[in-house]
């Protein structure tokens, strides 16, 4: 790996705290629903499948690691199940509401876990 600028992401990907790990999940996701959303109102289809898909990999990764012994995974997992089903409509019907919809959940659970993250780094100062 000779790009300088890769061998800092993956650094800082190996070396972060969980919270900051969730943080950077929930900007990927943010981030591939804009591209696509641009995609979309350019009318290249694939790509925009192509930014749905990566977004639907980043929330199954969220599913995944999720602590099912906890209320609030349990919540969470249905919360993005649901997300799950609004991309899927999204990206077959091309419906912008849709993908607008999950984005906007998105940004108000990664403000959630900004603020959760800050709390808890502040209690442990």
């Amino acid at each position: 790996m000779n790009n300088p600028y890769a061998q800092y992401q993956t650094q800082n990907i190996a070396t972060a705290p969980p919270e900051k790990l969730l943080i950077m999940l929930y900007d990927g996701a943010i981030k591939f629903l804009k591209q696509g959303l641009k995609a979309l109102d350019e009318k290249k289809y694939d790509d925009f499948s192509y930014y749905i898909s990566r977004t639907q990999d980043i929330i199954s990764e969220l599913m995944v690691t999720l602590d099912m012994d906890y209320e609030i995974s349990k919540n969470l997992y249905q919360l993005y199940d649901y997300f799950m089903y609004r991309l899927i409509h999204g990206n077959v019907k091309k419906d912008r509401q849709s993908i607008e919809e999950v984005q906007k959940h998105l940004e108000e659970l990664r403000e959630t876990w900004v603020q959760a993250a800050a709390a808890k780094e502040k209690a442990t100062i």
